[in-house]
């Protein structure tokens, strides 16, 4: 096996960590959370057209999307004078699951030796990977990411829903502002997790007093693969797109995902009756994420002014009546679930964002897609692709027929 550079005690230190742009709301509270153990991370904005070509430089196009934007943006940054590659580390999430996901890193470290042999490639996952890295993610490093990834998860609703209506534009993104450094601030000096409904609520309710026009607009939900559904590198920035054609974008929760991510292995251990320590451990972690998205469902219910975020045990149930939720490569049965949930929380019109090629992905959305219709026959969905010949304009093009059925 190749040797690498490794992320030592030392580099926590001198070195600067850039994250690839995936969720700019949660990853930019996950910096907060890294700063006071001595992390100093930096989430990237490079997206223009280098990021793609330094992708298909580096990595062969029959590899997904998001690989291919990832690694881009890593290189492009590296090559952009901007940093010191003496003292910069790149941090990249790993499954370890069946998605091709979990060997992108062995894919960057291949185009960081080419270029850059010095820089040091860090992997971000809960499978125990990667033993010998000095960046751990501990139980109580854990928590933290969780009470990131509720009031992320609470940021984004609450951002989405009012710049879309708000009176004075620009107002809904200073909120954002201004609490995404009182929760920063809140874990650089420990209180997080403190007073969490009560932070809860005046988030909903600073939000809940911005202006809005009361008008009528389009709801649009975004499903599909995590990183396109999420990036706005990778799907052109499809909720500014929607915002601009007078829609209204909602999206999913990240919690969701991650929930997903856990049943996986206690619902293969009921499937193929392996049950173990293992699967003991994550049904406790499962409860404890459940119990966390109830008390903010159960707030979010009280003040009224929002939609929820999903019940995952309602999705569960709702995932059951189209497909097993033994499906579990890619997104899995979790598309369904969400694009049959929006539909009958009246988000009629659904965008699935898929990467080119991720073929787990299109079974799920595409050979879902008819039976969620028939349960719902107003349901409005589009499955676009994302690749690097797809042009822009087609994208956005197929979005305005879907717009136009909406209209109708």
């Amino acid at each position: 096996m190749a040797e690498y550079k490794k992320f030592t005690e030392d580099m926590i230190k001198t070195h600067t960590i850039l994250i690839p742009n995936m969720l700019p709301i949660h990853f930019k509270l996950i910096i907060e959370i890294m700063k006071p153990m001595g992390y100093k991370m930096e989430l990237l904005e490079n997206d223009s057209r280098s990021v793609v070509d330094e992708g298909l430089k580096n990595v062969h196009n029959d590899a997904c999307y998001p690989a291919l934007l990832v690694i881009g943006q890593f290189m492009d940054a590296l090559k952009s004078g901007k940093y010191d590659v003496d003292k910069t580390a790149l941090l990249i999430t790993q499954t370890g699951g069946g998605c091709r996901a979990s060997n992108y890193i062995h894919l960057l470290r291949k185009a960081v030796e080419r270029n850059f042999p010095q820089v040091p490639v860090v992997s971000l996952n809960f499978s125990g990977l990667e033993k010998d890295s000095a960046f751990k993610i501990t139980p109580s490093i854990f928590i933290k990411l969780l009470y990131a990834v509720l009031y992320g998860d609470l940021l984004m609703t609450c951002y989405n829903k009012c710049r879309a209506y708000e009176e004075n534009k620009g107002e809904s993104a200073k909120m954002l502002e201004k609490w995404q450094n009182i929760i920063g601030n809140m874990f650089r000096i420990g209180k997080h997790y403190t007073a969490t409904k009560k932070i809860y609520r005046e988030i909903l309710d600073d939000f809940g007093s911005i202006q809005l026009t009361g008008e009528k607009k389009i709801k649009v939900g975004i499903v599909g693969e995590i990183y396109v559904k999420y990036s706005p590198l990778a799907n052109n920035h499809l909720e500014d797109f929607l915002l601009s054609e007078g829609c209204e974008p909602v999206v999913p929760s990240l919690l969701e995902f991650i929930m997903y991510t856990v049943t996986d292995t206690f619902n293969n251990a009921r499937l193929y009756d392996t049950r173990n320590i293992k699967t003991r451990i994550y049904e406790l972690v499962y409860k404890l994420l459940y119990s966390k998205q109830k008390e903010l469902i159960k707030i979010m219910k009280e003040h009224g002014k929002f939609e929820p975020l999903h019940d995952f045990e309602h999705l569960r149930s709702l995932a059951d009546k189209y497909i097993s939720q033994g499906v579990v490569m890619g997104e899995g049965w979790l598309i369904p679930a969400e694009m049959a949930a929006l539909a009958q929380s009246g988000v009629e019109n659904i965008i699935c964002a898929q990467p080119f090629g991720c073929l787990p992905n299109h079974i799920v959305a595409k050979g879902m897609s008819r039976a969620i219709k028939e349960d719902n026959p107003n349901a409005n969905i589009v499955a676009i692709d994302y690749d690097p010949g797809a042009t822009r304009v087609n994208q956005e093009n197929r979005i305005k027929l879907m717009l136009i059925n909406a209209k109708r």
